[in-house]
């Protein structure tokens, strides 16, 4: 068996620290000579008792419906033992509790008990007192214990699948393709298995050169869980770049463009890599497929904005506000297109909406502000000019008191000092402090109709 990628099992989740050096060629426990062994440390070293003589006695059990009160006190009083000597990492005490329970009723907690009997059986294995003839007894209980646990608690089949495909391909030296397939099942039945078994399967992949397949795994894993780390550290070494990989993924989906699952993967990976405008036909798929998702809908509108097709992000934002008509951040989006279309009248407006959605919102108040910046902007720079910058800082000003950390506003207010009439402009004109002067009505300025207060 190829011998990669095992890590070391933290916390007790995958306790695989010694495995590597462990690790023998040990035929599969035969079905019909099953013997079930609790490990147990004594004070004068390790000893391995077989609890159970007859093998079939724990089918039976499995098997019987005839369970008495009795039965029912006596499993309670031992899951209860159990679970306390589990709970203290007494695993040598718990151990025989645990088969107790398995062997009188082994679906009464079979939602618990199976994890915890491998928990501690994984504890005692990777035990420094351990010799390898006592580790192959544990590894073959371990394997019965999956078994018995895929039988009695079907809703975890996949994960104890994944779990006896783990133990089988570092102690038992099964071929690869076989290990794969096992991975493929498990996850396949249950797609909430931990993230470790999918990189096991993704490393095979790599193992077995099956590159797509591997890509095709990491990517959805990168796509679902973005800020995992793990996924992405295996493409940088499948493929040279972000784009190859967009490349790859999505000539996939337009081999399938039914595939939505595919079609968002592509999206992720295009936009991860630059690439808005061929993102653009998979996130319009999407979104005629899902008509109703809001997050579709932005990102396409979003889409849209970066490729400068203005119109359409505009329709779009229409059609959030139609779905969510009190998101202040469709308004707020929207004044932005109209902004970036030079019609900063409406784009006020959204932005006002914004603000009286939110019940104030220093946004919102933010983006108008800049507005009346970029108007002056674009005009002569003359005592009409300074009166529209001062309304800007006057805005960025109620920004700031709405959020005393909002820094982009107290920037933009130290950036425009300069342009602001200074108090010898507001004299030679004949102005006080406190009159009210209104920004003019030129043909720069006609859509403002606010004024400023002399300071």
């Amino acid at each position: 068996m190829e011998k990669f990628g095992l890590s070391g099992r933290k916390n007790r989740t995958f306790q695989m620290g010694r495995i590597l050096n462990k690790m023998s060629k040990i035929s599969v426990f035969p079905a019909a000579a099953i013997l079930v062994f609790v490990a147990i440390i004594t004070n004068s070293g390790f000893s391995v008792a077989k609890i159970i003589n007859n093998p079939s006695s724990l089918s039976s059990a499995v098997n019987s419906n005839n369970i008495t009160q009795t039965d029912t006190t006596a499993i309670l009083e031992k899951y209860s033992l159990f679970s306390e000597y589990y709970k203290n990492e007494d695993y040598k005490t718990a151990l025989p509790y645990g088969w107790e329970v398995i062997q009188l009723d082994p679906k009464k907690f079979a939602k618990w008990i199976f994890t915890k009997m491998d928990d501690a059986l994984w504890e005692l294995h990777d035990s420094p007192s351990v010799n390898p003839a006592q580790a192959k007894a544990i590894e073959d209980t371990l394997i019965y214990l999956y078994d018995v646990a895929m039988k009695n608690y079907p809703e975890g089949r996949g994960y104890f699948i994944a779990r006896k495909t783990l133990a089988r391909e570092a102690w038992f030296n099964i071929p690869g393709d076989t290990v794969i397939k096992a991975y493929e099942t498990a996850i396949q039945l249950d797609p909430s298995v931990p993230r470790y078994y999918y990189d096991r399967l993704g490393q095979w992949y790599m193992n077995k050169n099956q590159k797509d397949k591997a890509i095709d795994l990491y990517s959805k894993w990168s796509t679902e869980e973005p800020n995992d780390t793990v996924p992405e550290s295996r493409l940088k070494s499948l493929v040279k770049n972000t784009g190859e990989l967009a490349d790859i993924v999505c000539r996939q989906w337009n081999q399938d463009r039914e595939n939505t699952d595919k079609a968002l993967e592509c999206v992720s990976l295009q936009i991860k890599a630059n690439q808005n405008a061929d993102a653009i036909p998979p996130m319009e798929f999407l979104v005629s497929k899902f008509p109703e998702s809001i997050p579709y809908w932005n990102q396409l509108a979003i889409l849209y904005q970066k490729t400068d097709q203005l119109t359409k992000a505009e329709d779009v934002y229409k059609k959030l506000i139609l779905l969510e008509p009190n998101n202040q951040n469709h308004f707020l989006n929207l004044g932005i297109v109209y902004r970036d279309k030079g019609q900063l009248s409406l784009s006020r407006t959204q932005f006002q909406r914004a603000y009286e959605i939110a019940n104030g919102w220093a946004q919102a108040l933010y983006n108008e502000g800049y507005l009346y910046e970029l108007a002056a902007r674009n005009c002569t720079f003359d005592f009409d000019t300074k009166l529209v910058y001062q309304l800007a800082v006057d805005t960025y000003k109620k920004a700031l008191h709405l959020d005393s950390y909002f820094t982009q506003a107290r920037d933009r207010i130290a950036s425009l000092a300069s342009f602001v009439p200074t108090q010898e402009d507001y004299f030679v004109r004949g102005y006080k402090s406190g009159q009210n002067l209104a920004i003019p009505n030129s043909s720069c300025y006609s859509w403002i109709g606010r004024s400023i207060t002399v300071p």
